[in-house]
């Protein structure tokens, strides 16, 4: 039997939850695909993403492309613009791009935007950052709070700040042979199919001349 003290802490779960809900989202010629989503209190701007892919709660995601089969937790933060550290000055008032500040003093040309890519069927723990021009590799793995700052091969989780190699998520033999059955990018209905052999990474790869 529910007693009261239960009721009342799934109400104020159910009420949390919906005020997370409630927030909205701020994405700006961005492209996301119809079969993913993008939870509430996000920003997405001047990026894609990719088919059967989601981002949680509160993410920030700029300028970047973002591959199918993803998954993003909360507060993760992707991309970014950059500062001219070998200019005199770092501040944007001497740059030609329209930025917060108001004052312009020069008008010197500067490419602040990276563009970050996220490979297919990455996985990106809660909190983590990942520095604007880094290409994370298919199938790799972020750890929570980890801050990327380099690119991440495939199938490497990779954890920490700065992140760093914890291991490959399979032998070298199994990494080589996922990548080159590219299944992010089989049809929905060849992937029912093959879903069946997904707990089994060496038995999928000898079934895949059957895709």
């Amino acid at each position: 039997m529910i007693g009261f003290s239960d009721k009342v802490d799934w109400f104020l779960y159910a009420m949390a939850r919906l005020q997370k809900k409630l927030c909205l989202s701020a994405i700006k010629r961005s492209t996301i695909h119809r079969t993913s989503v993008a939870e509430a209190g996000c920003q997405i701007v001047d990026s894609e993403m990719g088919r059967h892919s989601f981002c949680g709660y509160s993410c920030i995601i700029l300028n970047s492309e973002i591959g199918a089969f993803c998954s993003i937790a909360d507060q993760v933060y992707i991309g970014g613009s950059h500062h001219p550290m070998h200019f005199v000055s770092t501040s944007p008032v001497f740059l030609s791009h329209r930025d917060s500040v108001k004052a312009k003093f020069s008008r010197h040309e500067y490419e602040q935007m990276l563009r970050t890519v996220i490979g297919n069927d990455v996985w990106i723990g809660y909190g983590a950052k990942i520095r604007a021009g880094v290409t994370i590799g298919h199938g790799a793995v972020v750890g929570m709070g980890s801050v990327v700052t380099r690119d991440v091969p495939p199938y490497t989780i990779v954890a920490g700040n700065p992140a760093r190699e914890i291991r490959k998520r399979f032998a070298p033999k199994v990494c080589m042979g996922l990548l080159k059955t590219e299944w992010w990018a089989l049809s929905d209905e060849k992937l029912k199919e093959a879903a069946q052999l997904f707990q089994d990474p060496e038995e999928f790869l000898r079934g895949r001349e059957d895709l």
